[in-house]
């Protein structure tokens, strides 16, 4: 049985520790924020937090996350209240959608290292594939969340959709998976 906290939350695989990490987190702890593209480490739609890293899930088994710190994109906030969060929407960086929260989880702990990043250190940090080419607009987006975390500057938007305040700041027992 191979553990680690998920989310904040101390969660159990029984499962082969070979598994992926994406394919834990999607398939038996539901949390299908965490995208699978490739399977091979190139697109970055897997992007996880591994101890504040971000990862890419589909190259990390879950033997090598054992007793990890594992964030996904439904654990950054629930609220989406996150800046990179906030910013990619007020900066249109969202197209479709498929690649945003892989997106999100490189450019928070890029934000988390570097609260002002530059240009470049965006490109460098978020190698991320985008089919929309969304990369002007997310590269505006993250460094304007640097703002915002920053607090040089503050974004204005509607609460969450679907989201109510109380469902938002609820605890969530931990989880214990069934082996397959």
């Amino acid at each position: 049985m191979t553990s680690m906290t998920v989310n904040g939350r101390p969660i159990r695989f029984r499962m082969d520790p070979d598994t992926p990490l994406l394919w834990a987190l999607r398939d038996a702890a539901n949390l299908t924020g965490t995208k699978y593209g490739c399977g091979e480490g190139d697109c970055g739609a897997c992007m996880v937090h591994v101890d504040g890293e971000a990862l890419r899930s589909c190259l990390i088994t879950i033997a090598e996350a054992e007793g990890r710190f594992i964030t996904t994109i439904e654990g950054l906030s629930r609220d989406r209240s996150n800046p990179v969060q906030q910013a990619m929407v007020a900066e249109q960086a969202v197209q479709c959608g498929f690649c945003t929260p892989g997106i999100i989880m490189a450019a928070s702990a890029l934000l988390a290292k570097n609260g002002a990043p530059s240009e470049a250190d965006v490109k460098a940090a978020i190698p991320n594939l985008c089919r929309c080419g969304v990369y002007p607009r997310l590269v505006r987006a993250v460094e304007r969340a640097g703002r915002v975390a920053n607090r040089r500057e503050t974004i204005s938007a509607a609460p969450a959709p679907g989201i109510s305040t109380q469902d938002a700041a609820r605890e969530v027992p931990a989880l214990s998976v069934p082996e397959e």
